[in-house]
């Protein structure tokens, strides 16, 4: 499977569990509720945020990263939506800017993190498939 196929399938497999302006107001309510320190909302929001982009990684996309001989485990950054391994080599698409990326919650919740808005988790994503594919054979891109 090629890079352009593996992006492709990435982007479909997430719309077919919501579409793009569902996956941006996600987004963007629980950002307003880090920023209005809304610890009730950040509980009700932010796992059903990162389980959504986790569930559809590990299991709508199995088959499509198994065929580009990608392996998904958990991630190990707070923000993270899975680490991604091929050939020894390994990233971890973020759901927020990664130089502002906190892994402390008390820092998230004062403003230290902005998250991404759908096209953005995308391209970020893509770059992430980049680095393995270029990584494995640059051919294949």
């Amino acid at each position: 499977m090629t890079l352009n196929e593996t992006i492709a399938r990435l982007r479909a497999g997430h719309l077919m569990v919501r579409d793009a302006q569902e996956w941006d107001e996600l987004s963007m309510d629980l950002g307003r509720a880090y920023r209005s320190n809304d610890d009730e909302l950040i509980e009700q929001l932010q796992p059903q945020f990162l389980q959504s982009w986790r569930t559809v990684t590990r299991y709508v996309l199995r088959d499509t990263f198994d065929a580009a001989g990608i392996a998904v485990t958990d991630p190990s950054h707070p923000w993270g939506i899975a680490r991604l391994t091929a050939n020894g080599t390994s990233c971890e698409p973020l759901l927020c800017h990664a130089d502002e990326a906190s892994t402390d919650r008390a820092e998230a919740t004062h403003g230290g993190v902005q998250l991404l808005n759908f096209a953005d988790a995308m391209t970020h994503y893509a770059d992430c498939l980049t680095r393995l594919f270029d990584e494995r054979d640059p051919a294949n891109s």
